[in-house]
């Protein structure tokens, strides 16, 4: 059944899904099963769960592609599996990438780890001034982006820098975990390919870690190609927790957002924070451009605390309803200090010059109440206070 003119949140339910019949079931049955019986005279595909060819992940893929309205879509194992095929699947050795400096530490790792021992060059560059067509070179095969960005929330204008890119050539992938296809579909915004960390916003609830690829069914098809070699597969299990999580993201979303503008808010307010880093507030650098290309601000607020890393390890400590812990985009909230986690590879001076400074604190705000949730952030802030007048006092 064709859904392209349905509503998004229709299409997170039912996209994908076979017609109704009497007797079959409402919700996708796992299939568990590590292969599928074959045709005897050739002709069918091969069903393999190493293939990730399963009816959990067929269905699972029709259903992001309707959401990012992309001709095709990948599932895979991570967010890093599924940026480790999109790149493979262009590049080659003697290649060229261009990515914005604002970029998740993760990926950069495997930019300057793994696709450098392949014989592929990076350049990082700002792609938030027009200075970053300097980076292009002959041979740039990928310009790569990230919106909104890890952590700092910055936000791009996907749609010149993918026409630059493909008028020299280049294939446009665009990391855009931050936004989930509810906020954000960079197809629409000139990329080629389109990755999700679906651990994050797209599962939803932190119990399935899972990556995503959607475009062109030519650029899908070589990313599948490298999947089937590579073999990061999703197991069938983690496919059916992912389509679960999809049918609640558009409501999910609707309470991210509200909960991430009220708690900036009421964070730009407190003396004890030196800077809120959201993009729907007007202290925001990229707010006029959030405003005119995403459908939402989100549940991500970064928060940098005056009193730097010691403060930031006292307010981690003094939190009660929020849980200090790695990743994001679940229905509870999170914390977590960059300088420890996303981005620990890098030195305190090239966190600094990214703006990433040791009291940033990294929060994803789940779908509680907001008033519960700003009553324990007020609480860990008294904290924190109390606990420099004491300090001062000896």
């Amino acid at each position: 059944m064709d859904r392209s003119g349905e509503g998004f949140s229709t299409r997170a339910i039912h996209a994908g899904h076979p017609e109704a019949q009497v007797g079959g079931p409402v919700v996708t049955p796992i299939y568990p099963t590590t292969t599928f019986y074959s045709d005897p005279s050739g002709q069918a595909e091969v069903w393999y769960t190493r293939y990730g060819n399963g009816p959990n992940h067929l269905l699972l893929e029709k259903r992001i592609a309707a959401l990012e309205g992309a001709e095709d879509a990948l599932v895979v194992g991570s967010g890093m599996a599924a940026m480790a095929m999109a790149l493979i699947s262009v590049l080659q050795a003697g290649d060229h990438v261009v990515a914005t400096d604002a970029i998740y530490g993760g990926t950069r790792a495997l930019l300057d780890r793994e696709l450098s021992r392949m014989g592929i060059e990076t350049t990082y560059a700002d792609m938030f001034t027009a200075e970053w067509t300097r980076a292009l070179r002959p041979n740039t095969r990928v310009v790569l982006g990230e919106t909104p960005s890890n952590p700092l929330l910055r936000v791009l204008d996907l749609a010149p820098i993918a026409e630059v890119a493909h008028a020299h050539g280049a294939v446009v992938i665009v990391d855009a975990t931050f936004g989930s296809p509810v906020h954000f579909r960079g197809l629409e915004h000139g990329a080629d390919i389109v990755m999700h960390s679906a651990t994050k916003y797209l599962g939803g609830h932190s119990d399935v870690t899972a990556g995503v690829l959607a475009g062109s069914a030519e650029r899908i098809g070589e990313a599948r190609k490298r999947t089937r070699v590579w073999g990061p597969v999703l197991d069938p299990h983690g496919a059916w927790l992912l389509e679960r999580g999809i049918k609640t993201l558009s409501v999910r979303m609707e309470r991210h957002n509200r909960n991430g503008m009220e708690i900036a808010r009421w964070a730009e307010s407190r003396p004890e924070v030196a800077r809120v880093f959201y993009p729907g507030l007007p202290s925001h650098p990229d707010h006029e451009v959030a405003r005119r290309v995403l459908d939402g601000f989100g549940g991500m607020v970064g928060i940098e605390l005056a009193g730097g890393g010691p403060a930031a390890d006292r307010f981690v400590r003094a939190i009660r309803l929020a849980k200090l812990a790695p990743s994001l985009g679940g229905v509870e909230t999170l914390i977590s200090e960059p300088r420890f986690t996303s981005h620990a590879a890098m030195t305190p001076e090239q966190r600094e010059a990214n703006g990433i400074r040791d009291g940033f604190l990294r929060v994803s705000l789940g779908i509680e109440d907001a008033a519960d949730l700003i009553a324990d952030f007020d609480q860990a802030l008294r904290a924190i206070g109390g606990q420099e007048q004491r300090e001062a006092a000896d």
